[in-house]
């Protein structure tokens, strides 16, 4: 891919999205994976800050509510953004997008945060969260410097993100245990592969009811709850 490529929005050929049906228009269940979700994910993050502080004290509940603070806001603002996208005036719903943009590298920063508390020394857990949350800051202030980021480039850049606590792996092995590892790869890999489907807008199964962007959305969900879990654990390890 060529420099010019990169800035024009073309995207690498496997990236390239698949071409939407005659008479397109946006699924009916649109918005609403992420507004079902919102509640229980709430819920779920609030029960973990208070056992937090229970188990560890407040150190690492401050780290668990940082957590529920961004899963609250994607979720939240993703459901209503895409409720009313089409249903209230553009200029709203172009700010809710923006919001939403920049809730995912939140979300990345913030899921971070409780296992670099609980399961890494105080100058590992440092050294991760200043690494992660300025690439949060450079990333948010990205995407409102240029906010027509290509889909395809704002999907490798998030992934990109996630995929950091590779280095830290081995140390949450050994102060976390293998189930909180093997939940965090499992819920790194269904992100990754909810990205390359919001790429490629494909698959679309049911375009009017249910499509690419639903699957999308189901698939963050998952990859939620599987770091969630593994967040429980970390919490609870000994």
């Amino acid at each position: 891919m060529t420099i010019n490529a990169l800035f024009s929005g073309e995207p690498p050929s496997f990236l390239r999205t698949a071409p939407k049906p005659p008479g397109f228009t946006r699924p009916r269940l649109r918005g609403w994976v992420h507004t079902l979700a919102a509640p229980p994910a709430v819920a779920a993050c609030t029960v973990l800050t208070v056992t937090a502080y229970q188990q560890r004290g407040p150190g690492l509940a401050w780290a668990c509510a940082i957590y529920l603070t961004c899963s609250a806001l994607l979720f939240i603002n993703s459901g209503v953004y895409h409720l009313c996208k089409g249903r209230t005036p553009k200029a709203f719903t172009d700010v809710l997008q923006h919001i939403d943009h920049a809730n995912i590298y939140l979300l990345i920063g913030g899921t971070y945060t409780p296992f670099a508390v609980a399961l890494l020394s105080p100058l590992w857990a440092t050294v991760l969260l200043v690494v992660m949350w300025t690439g949060v800051l450079a990333g948010i202030t990205a995407r409102f410097v240029w906010p027509r980021t290509p889909r395809w480039l704002g999907a490798v850049i998030y992934v990109s993100m996630g995929w950091l606590s590779l280095a830290f792996l081995p140390a949450f092995w050994r102060t976390g245990g293998p189930a909180v590892v093997l939940l965090l790869l499992a819920g790194g890999a269904l992100y990754t592969l909810g990205a390359l489907v919001f790429a490629r807008q494909e698959p679309d199964p049911f375009p009017l009811v249910f499509g690419f962007h639903e699957i999308f959305h189901v698939l963050t969900v998952v990859a939620w709850a599987c770091h969630c879990t593994a967040c429980y654990l970390a919490v609870l390890h000994p």
